[in-house]
């Protein structure tokens, strides 16, 4: 956390999830603020595509600030960089309640440099910007006391992260009526923090299965939800790796419960329901991206049903949500990167490992096809309440 006096303003990341690095002055009104970024265990992948951070006292003209330090590796190739020409930051003035996209016209793009900046005149004399919209365990907590206390909502502890913080496991169902029959959907977002996108898609979820009108889905189906996989992450504003560097979306094949607790507890409570006799019918791990939707899962390897059901979870979300992916389901493959320990995703080792139907879900921030614009905090809610009837379907078709 930072709050540094750059003559007459201020820059800060005092609260939660805000991060940056090194804060340069180059005038009253232009500021270079360098992304902070994370790399792994090894010091290697480092991404630099989270930050948040405040600026106060703002002038009332013209203020500019350029986004340095953008280049990483990504499975280890260098040179990639999250933050690209197509980035539009999100900008808050009112403390972090809402949030709006920087225009095209107030933002460009330094391609030799690799360099993002943003001019703009201030409303206000103080501002939050984020390179999403920012969702915290805060605003995790303030869902949990809004819908905590219904009867279809069990909220389990399954383990601790790093530094002690807990991994939570959440069961929405009708418990009035028998599981035996029921299918049984398994939800997860937020392996990497800086991924709020599909924080607020679950939210979305949520609010629509906890609904009262939601009743009938409630009887039929089992939703096993994973809302924070990485509460570390969520709280200090990191970007994909947790407190001790291992990413929480390629160690699935290499368990340490020291070193990854959260790989550990989320794993064990996943294969435990598996083997004791408990169904899944669709495991699904949602992702951010940059500038491209899609699905992917085991095809090669998984059989016909596997391939059946991709096609169908592709279709439906083609039909009914703004998910933009016309070249259909890609496949996993068995690692990202063959040959290499700790190298699996979640989807990838469960598959290995008890055959379950998995799927991985990348969805972009940046400028989207359908909408022509980047996605906002009201299209993840609805997207999330729209894959809700996507998943149901996908997994128990309407008979003809």
């Amino acid at each position: 956390m930072l709050a540094l006096l750059l003559a007459a303003v201020t820059v800060s990341t005092s609260f939660e999830g805000g991060n940056l690095g090194k804060v340069e002055t180059v005038a009253p009104e232009h500021l270079r603020l360098a992304v902070k970024g994370q790399a792994d265990q090894n010091g290697r992948n480092r991404q630099a595509n989270w930050y948040y951070f405040e600026l106060r006292n703002l002038p009332k003209r013209p203020f500019r600030f350029d986004l340095t330090d953008l280049v990483g590796e990504y499975n280890f190739k260098p040179g990639s960089h999250a933050v690209t020409k197509g980035t539009r930051p999100v900008y808050s003035y009112d403390g972090g309640r809402s949030w709006t996209h920087f225009t095209d016209d107030q933002v460009s793009w330094n391609e030799e440099v690799k360099e993002l900046t943003v001019r703009f005149t201030p409303a206000q004399p103080a501002i939050r910007i984020a390179h999403t919209p920012p969702y915290t365990n805060s605003n995790l907590q303030a869902l949990l006391k809004e819908f905590g206390s219904k009867p279809f909502i069990k909220q389990e502890v399954i383990g601790k992260s790093v530094h002690g913080r807990p991994i939570p496991l959440w069961t929405v169902t009708d418990f009035d009526t028998p599981e035996a029959g029921k299918q049984v959907i398994w939800w997860m977002v937020r392996q990497h923090a800086w991924e709020t996108g599909t924080s607020w898609a679950l939210e979305g979820g949520l609010r629509k299965l906890l609904a009262t009108e939601s009743a009938g889905i409630r009887k039929r189906f089992v939703f096993k939800v994973l809302p924070c996989p990485d509460p570390e992450g969520m709280a200090e504003g990191a970007v994909r790796f947790n407190a001790n560097g291992y990413d929480i979306n390629r160690n699935w094949d290499a368990i340490d419960p020291v070193t990854m607790p959260e790989i550990a507890a989320m794993r064990k409570a996943i294969l435990a329901w598996v083997d004791s006799g408990h169904r899944i019918d669709l495991f699904l791990a949602m992702h951010n991206t940059e500038s491209v939707d899609y699905i992917d899962t085991m095809l090669s390897t998984g059989g016909p049903e596997l391939n059946a059901l991709a096609q169908r979870f592709q279709r439906l979300l083609n039909e009914k949500t703004m998910f933009y992916a016309p070249n259909g389901p890609r496949d996993a493959g068995e690692s990202t990167t063959p040959g290499m320990k700790g190298r699996k995703t979640v989807h990838q080792e469960l598959f290995a490992a008890r055959k379950v139907p998995a799927f991985l879900m990348e969805q972009m921030v940046e400028n989207h096809p359908r909408l022509h614009r980047p996605p906002t905090v009201q299209d993840r809610l609805d997207f999330g309440a729209a894959l809700v009837d996507v998943l149901t379907q996908a997994v128990a078709p309407a008979k003809p």
